[in-house]
């Protein structure tokens, strides 16, 4: 079971490679790279990744790649790793309105969770659609598989209600707020809260400084796990 779900995962992952690899097709990638090594009385390494690739199948046919990870030491002693991908395909119905399907893997041992495979659908609508003031919202269902380092496991129908504000300050200078609500249906109790303020400044025309505060709220995590994560993070950011 766990590697037919692994399989389908990497299956559907693979298919915004295959688009930015045929012609004719238009794609955008965005890579961040955050490193921190202190030493002294307190010797703390800190790694951070991302990537996002956007490519455009057809006029109305948008897919999204992400991958994330995450890797720390303190005193010689790990302390965060995580990791997470996740792939998105969206259809506008209009240049407001769009549908979206997306299907996501995520692992983070720290927070009690070996694997956490996650399918949606749902509907968008945006807003504000620039030129300055940017703003989307969207609502779905969600099928969550959850697998514990503790060796439990469940499964879930959940929903989704996301935000997202931007504004724009010039073509390379933004600053964005997202805010992302997960609730299972089947247990009140447990649900998921993220939110991202970040503040993107343009270096020249292809690299950035992105700071960003990123707080995730789990009301109901593992055993022996806190509910609240933070993240302060500056990182650099390649666009291509």
């Amino acid at each position: 079971m766990r590697f037919f779900k692994l399989l389908s995962v990497l299956a559907m992952l693979l298919l915004p490679v295959a688009g930015a690899l045929a012609e004719d097709q238009k794609w955008s990638d965005e890579a961040e790279l955050s490193y921190v090594d202190t030493s002294g009385n307190t010797e703390v390494t800190t790694l951070s990744a991302k990537n996002k690739m956007q490519v455009t199948l057809t006029e109305r046919i948008l897919a999204t790649w992400k991958l994330q990870a995450l890797y720390g030491e303190t005193d010689g002693e790990k302390t965060a790793e995580s990791y997470m991908t996740e792939l998105r395909g969206d259809y506008a119905l209009t240049e407001r309105l769009f549908t979206f399907g997306t299907a996501g893997w995520l692992q983070d041992k720290f927070a009690g969770i070996d694997s956490r495979y996650t399918f949606g659908l749902g509907v968008g609508y945006k807003f504000l659609d620039g030129p300055k003031h940017f703003l989307r919202g969207e609502a779905g269902l969600t099928y969550t598989m959850d697998e514990y380092t503790d060796g439990s496991s469940e499964e879930y129908l959940g929903g989704r209600l996301f935000g997202e504000y931007q504004y724009q300050f010039t073509e390379k200078n933004r600053f964005s707020q997202t805010l992302e609500y997960l609730p299972d249906f089947e247990n009140s109790d447990n649900w998921l809260l993220n939110s991202e303020t970040a503040l993107i400044a343009a270096l020249n025309s292809f690299l950035s400084m992105k700071t960003s505060y990123v707080v995730k709220y789990d009301n109901e995590p593992a055993p022996g796990s806190e509910k609240t994560d933070r993240i302060l993070g500056v990182a650099l950011v390649v666009n291509f």
